[in-house]
């Protein structure tokens, strides 16, 4: 063995002895630099993330409560059904973002590629519908209606559909009891966004990211009551995912129900008479246009006199609200806010607004009492009224000679109304108004509420409009460049009207007064705020909040808060010119303008009361007006462009009163055939388990009640056309 000297090997040696102790010391000093990153510096942020990775939360969504007119009878509530979801987050960790996922999961649907593609991407305002507008981590619902065969292949092959899952689940239903649609009243549900979840956050009532929320109608205004609370289970697991005991257990809490006073029953019966009334309508001959009335759009209401609580409110044109359900389609979006669309989603009968024509006389009337003028006192009533060169004409230039208040009620006569309204004006200084100026006529219509909300319990109701000085003083400013700009002394008529409107559109002129008193100008109305006030006048002069829920009740049927009827005024007149109004309005159905649409009502046993309306809309044809009252209900129903207000509205009303007390043609009265004499107090029985044995509700046949003799004239003259 060859010795190999010392002094050749240990400077070598020393050399790498040196580099590996410093290798060495490096790593442990970075090792412990780490260390004191992981522990020390940010040691609890990473304990806290640490505990939580192993805890699982497992949320079981609230079953939403139901929502039921009066008697019990469901108008929304849930069903079964096997949805096919999408996990997003799964399918954005695929090369393709799942498209080829989407593609096999079409096929095994039976519907196109695009077609679940879209479905499951998010909404921006760039993205037509179809698409996702609730959060991006929740499993996004594709369809509702699988089959059972459709959602066993699914989880059967699961390796060839990852981030897709079939389930069964509850879903919204709006049945339509009896045909009863009532969409615009009972609105629909869309998934919370992400923004709605931040905002919730620090409230007793916070979104989860499955839930759905209410859009409109009830299911909006009662959305925290109905949605109840999601029941969230929290698992501890090992590094694993594997379960290893169940750390917290929250039980889900259903959604409470909401009573309503909506009677299904009545509500099939206003929406196929107002469907009805429409069709005839459009079959009737417009002589002023050479062209069948349009009737395009329509509303009806039926209220409880004496406590402002809605029986029945329809809208037309309406929608299915179940096309909402699972996300909706881009052609059902489409029908429902196109441009030909007519915006079915508009409920007309709180957001349509519209010249209220002659119905707005009783507010007239009142504002000539209360301004000096006596009811029975004697007034000229001729075929036209005379102001500034302007000629306003009675309807169909009929003149009455001297009459009263009361009788000009009864046959409509505009030029009395058209008289009065001129003198107050000029002794409130006309052109150059006084600074204490009284403005009758437009203080008594705010006084009947009119140019507010009603405080209905629906959303987005409109106020209407009084058309004051105020107003027109806003409006002047609003539009005095536009005016001016357009108008032109002898161009056509809509550049004559802007012409003067650059000139004085912020003066209260003798023209604007007169025509206002009859409810025609400016002026704008609801069908909500007319049947309120019409109810008023019934009971004496309060006016009440309108109210279709009527109860909430838990969820387990132990508690029922009841929604009282509330008060927010009472009309201006003393009991002496309530009942004057009131017999008056018991004149134009029996003498009047309305009586040829109230042959053979019992008068002595269910007195009625009714005003007709046709306003006139520059551009379009008559609104049809028609408001009335018994001792129980107020019932208005307007058609835009639909005609008179007697021809068009008349015929459907007589009939929801006929439903509603049992009569037949001829004004005799069958209690077992009357769905409604006297209004619905008691609050239907709900077990405990949030069962109720509500009554079955059959379509709407309004030739059931008459004989096959009686059937045979009806079909041979027309229902009261």
């Amino acid at each position: 063995m060859t010795n190999i000297p010392e002094t050749g090997r240990t400077p070598r040696v020393q050399i790498r002895l040196i580099v590996i102790q410093v290798l060495v010391f490096s790593l442990l000093l970075t090792l412990g630099g780490r260390l004191w990153y992981l522990q020390i510096r940010n040691g609890q942020e990473y304990s806290d993330e640490a505990k939580n990775n192993h805890v699982q939360q497992v949320v079981q969504p609230a079953v939403r409560g139901s929502i039921l007119d009066a008697r019990g009878v469901a108008l929304a509530d849930n069903e079964t059904r096997l949805v096919v979801s999408a996990s997003r987050t799964e399918l954005m960790k695929m090369k393709d973002d799942g498209k080829s996922v989407l593609t096999r999961l079409a096929g095994v649907l039976g519907m196109k590629p695009k077609e679940v593609i879209d479905k499951v991407r998010l909404c921006d305002s760039k993205t037509p519908q179809p698409c996702w507008n609730g959060s991006p981590y929740q499993p996004i619902p594709v369809t509702d209606e699988a089959t059972t065969q459709q959602a066993l292949t699914i989880r059967e092959r699961a390796e060839d559909f990852p981030g897709i899952t079939a389930e069964p689940t509850a879903v919204r239903r709006y049945g339509a009891p009896g045909k009863a649609n009532t969409a615009q009243v009972l609105g629909y549900l869309s998934p919370v966004t992400d923004k709605e979840i931040t905002k919730a956050q620090d409230t007793d009532s916070p979104y989860l990211r499955s839930d759905q929320v209410g859009r409109s109608g009830l299911e909006r205004t009662y959305d925290k009551e109905l949605r109840g609370k999601a029941g969230v289970t929290r698992y501890e697991v090992d590094n694993l995912g594997r379960v290893i005991g169940q750390a917290k257990n929250d039980k889900a809490e259903p959604g409470s129900t909401v009573v309503t006073s909506i009677d299904a029953r009545v509500q099939a019966v206003a929406e196929y008479e107002l469907n009805q009334a429409m069709k005839t309508a459009r079959q009737s001959f417009d002589k002023n246009t050479g062209e069948n009335y349009k009737a395009d759009s329509g509303a009806v209401v039926v209220m409880e006199a004496k406590t402002g609580r809605v029986v029945s409110m329809a809208s037309l044109p309406n929608y299915d609200p179940n096309s909402w359900v699972g996300g909706i389609s881009a052609k059902d979006y489409a029908k429902l806010t196109g441009k030909n669309s007519n915006f079915p989603l508009l409920n007309r009968a709180i957001q349509g607004q519209a010249a209220p024509g002659s119905i707005f006389k009783v507010i007239s009337s009142t504002a000539a009492v209360n301004a000096g003028y006596p009811f029975n006192g004697n007034y000229p009533c001729p075929s036209s009224y005379n102001v500034g060169g302007q000629t306003f004409k009675n309807f169909e230039s009929q003149g009455y000679g001297s009459i009263t208040i009361g009788r000009a009620l009864e046959v409509s006569c505009d030029t009395v109304y058209y008289g009065i309204a001129h003198k107050e004006w000029l002794k409130d200084g006309g052109m150059k108004p006084k600074k204490n100026a009284k403005d009758w006529f437009y203080r008594t219509a705010h006084q009947f509420g009119l140019g507010k909300e009603t405080g209905i319990d629906l959303p987005n109701e409109v106020s209407g409009r009084v058309p004051d000085r105020k107003w027109k003083q806003d409006f002047y400013k609003a539009n005095k460049d536009a005016w001016c700009k357009q108008g032109k002394k002898d161009g056509s008529y809509v550049e004559k009207i802007a012409y003067e409107n650059c000139l004085e559109g912020d003066k209260m002129r003798a023209g604007d007064s007169v025509n206002y008193s009859i409810g025609q100008g400016d002026t704008l109305v609801t069908p909500i705020q007319m049947a309120t006030i019409y109810a008023a006048i019934s009971n004496g002069g309060t006016l009440y909040d309108p109210t279709v829920g009527k109860a909430i009740v838990s969820g387990d049927g132990k508690t029922v808060e009841e929604i009282k009827p509330k008060s927010h005024g009472k009309l201006p007149f003393t009991r002496k010119t309530r009942n004057q109004i009131d017999s008056a309005l018991a004149g134009v159905a029996t003498r009047g303008s309305a009586a040829w649409r109230f042959g053979g009502w019992p008068q002595d046993k269910i007195p009625m009361h009714a005003k007709t309306g046709t306003a006139e809309v520059y551009g379009k044809q008559t609104t049809s007006w028609f408001a009335t009252y018994t001792k129980d209900y107020s019932i208005v129903m307007t058609i835009s462009q639909g005609g008179t207000g007697s021809g068009a509205s008349g015929p459907a009303v007589r009939n929801i009163y006929d439903a509603l007390y049992g009569l037949d043609d001829s004004g005799k009265q069958d209690l077992k055939k009357a769905l409604l004499p006297t209004p619905q107090k008691s609050l239907p029985k709900i077990q405990q388990d949030g069962s109720i044995d509500a009554p079955q509700i059959k379509p709407y046949d309004p030739d059931s009640q008459k004989t096959p003799e009686e059937q045979t004239l009806a079909a041979t003259l027309g229902r009261r056309d």
